[in-house]
């Protein structure tokens, strides 16, 4: 299922899912269901049953009578991640550093600004005076249980569903805050996007896959897998151009071990956080030295692409 909050037409945001070109109002299809996202993944386990019962339903919209909005406009909490190693290796170059060791041993995340939040087709303010705007091509899991102390090989029962994240940050912003070694400052706290829906996570059972160090040695260090990964495609263009084509099969730390690293140690993770997965690898133009594509000017317009997802996109003003 995709699930989606939007703007009807009476400008009230309400929460619905995806039925090809179409929008089913949940709150009408149902009164017992709720109006916003959050309440949704609350409750989830009762939901999903009123609506299994349902049986079909006629959509209340056609996609051009609503605005999308972001699917989940107020998460409890994001933690950011640097999942993929190809991106690590590309970015600590361009920055002119190397890869700590410690990036090997454990899954490595920040808290970032969970109230600067943005849905499809809206505008991204440039900050004042930021001359290197960039995007990060990322995919995000939405937590559905509280838990704590998560082990990996169980962390599928906390997961809810998965949705596009574009990480934009303001690279000339962040070069000078990050010489002093605290992590990501205000060159991240301007703009979370996040879209176009979130699928519920048995929708991408079709995408699980193994993966080796043999069918990957453009990543030396990728442990094996077990079926922890999607074969799925991640793309960003800019203007109409394709920047990045890449795979999340291809991350060396997983969901499961994000979820492992952040819920250790006595701390809950909530219904409504949201873990983003790191940038792909070249999914961020800071990668190649701003080479492929100049940064980002107000007047483009940036789309990211997940299979099995959509596409999330957006406009720099």
């Amino acid at each position: 299922m995709k699930l989606v909050t939007f703007e009807n037409k009476a400008g009230e945001s309400r929460t619905g899912w995806l039925q090809n070109d179409a929008v089913v109002d949940m709150n009408l299809a149902d009164a017992r269901l709720p109006i916003d996202m959050l309440s949704f993944i609350d409750n989830h386990e009762v939901n999903f049953d009123i609506i299994k019962a349902l049986g079909d339903v006629k959509p209340h919209y056609t996609l051009s009578e609503v605005k999308l909005l972001a699917p989940l406009p107020n998460p409890r909490s994001i933690r950011d991640y640097i999942g993929f190693e190809q991106h690590m290796l590309n970015a600590s170059k361009s920055f002119g550093h190397t890869v700590g060791a410690a990036w090997y041993e454990i899954p490595i995340f920040y808290f970032t600004n969970h109230q600067a939040i943005y849905g499809p087709e809206d505008n991204i303010l440039r900050p004042d005076n930021e001359t290197k705007l960039d995007i990060e091509l990322e995919m995000a899991v939405v937590i559905g249980k509280k838990g704590k102390d998560i082990k990996a090989e169980n962390a599928d029962d906390y997961i809810f569903g998965y949705t596009v994240f574009n990480d934009w940050t303001a690279r000339s912003i962040q070069k000078h805050e990050m010489t002093v070694p605290l992590g990501p400052h205000k060159g991240k706290d301007f703009a979370n996007a996040f879209g176009p829906c979130i699928v519920t996570k048995d929708e991408f059972e079709q995408y699980r896959c193994s993966i080796s160090r043999e069918s990957h040695p453009e990543h030396l260090a990728m442990p094996n897998s077990t079926g922890d990964r999607f074969d799925i495609k991640m793309t960003s263009r800019i203007n109409g151009e394709t920047i990045c084509e890449g795979n999340y099969k291809t991350v060396h730390w997983t969901f499961p071990q994000m979820m492992e690293r952040a819920s250790e140690n006595n701390v809950n993770l909530m219904p409504g956080d949201i873990l983003g997965s790191g940038t792909v690898g070249w999914g961020s133009l800071i990668e190649n030295n701003f080479s492929v594509h100049r940064p980002l000017e107000p007047g483009d317009v940036v789309e990211l692409e997940i299979e099995g997802i959509g596409i999330l996109k957006n406009t720099v003003v």
